[in-house]
This record gives structure tokens, C-alpha cells and sequence, in this order.
């Protein structure tokens, strides 16, 4: 699985996932070429939690943040509460 140009640690990248998987319940539903789809158990209910969860993933893809329709982190995190799913793409 080679997905970002970021960084091409897939060691790394299970790691987080499988933590995300004890925390939050996260469970792989999909992946491409280039992307990585998440369904979300228990994602975050509150702004506060939401921003470090949004840290993470800006350290995990920090194209979805460059690269995505937020204006900024904390745009990001705002919609990250009660988010059921979480998709993460690379280019």
C-alpha cells in the first residue's frame, strides 16, 4: 500500500490507524491508490477534542488540510464532531 507522497512509512501509518481503531473505533472501509476511507464509531463530540484529533490528521495527511476546502485547522476540526467517516487522500 503505498499511499502518501508525504511520507511512505506504511509501518507509520498502520500504527495510527490501529490506535484511531482503540480510540475512536475507526475501521477501514476503503482504500485506493491514493486515498483511505474511515467509518468512525466514536468520533469526537466537542471543539476542544476535535482539534487534537484534527492536529493528528493534519500530521497524518496534511493534505487534507492544504489541500482541502478548510480555510485552517480549526475550520477542519469543526466539522470533524459527530463525523461518522473520516477520508484521508494523498497526491
Amino acid at each position: 500500500m503505498d499511499l502518501p507522497n508525504y511520507d511512505n512509512d506504511t509501518a507509520t501509518f498502520s500504527a495510527v490507524v490501529r490506535d484511531w481503531e482503540d480510540r475512536f473505533g475507526v475501521r477501514v472501509v476503503g482504500v485506493g491508490f491514493s486515498t483511505l476511507n474511515l467509518s468512525v464509531a466514536a468520533p469526537p463530540s466537542g471543539l476542544e477534542e476535535a482539534l487534537a484529533i484534527a492536529a493528528e490528521h493534519f500530521a497524518f495527511c496534511p493534505d487534507n488540510i492544504w489541500q482541502g476546502a478548510h480555510r485552517d485547522l480549526a475550520a477542519y476540526a469543526e466539522q470533524l464532531i459527530d463525523l461518522n467517516c473520516w477520508e484521508f487522500w494523498w497526491d
